[in-house]
């Protein structure tokens, strides 16, 4: 069974090879990820570990409509800003 075929569970503890098989992205952009502190995780053997709950986290719908509200607010921002000059 690959990782395509298997659900992820909060609690269970995943390589940084299995969360980019899961979530279909490169190598580099899980290192962007973690450096940017999108996704959590903890060094172990000077290996990342993730838990099952960060990777969750990232591809649930509240994680989506927050990081859109975000976006709104500073497209707002910037806007206000703009008009004052």
């Amino acid at each position: 069974m690959n990782n395509m075929e298997k659900e992820i569970k909060s609690n269970e503890v995943y390589t940084t090879k299995e969360v980019q098989d899961y979530l279909k992205v490169s190598k580099s952009t899980i290192k962007r990820m973690l450096k940017r502190g999108i996704i959590k995780a903890n060094k172990v053997g000077g290996q990342y570990r993730v838990l099952g709950r960060e990777v969750l986290s990232l591809i649930s719908p509240e994680v989506e409509e927050k990081a859109s509200n975000i976006y709104q607010r500073i497209k707002r921002k910037t806007k206000e800003t703009i008009e004052q000059w």
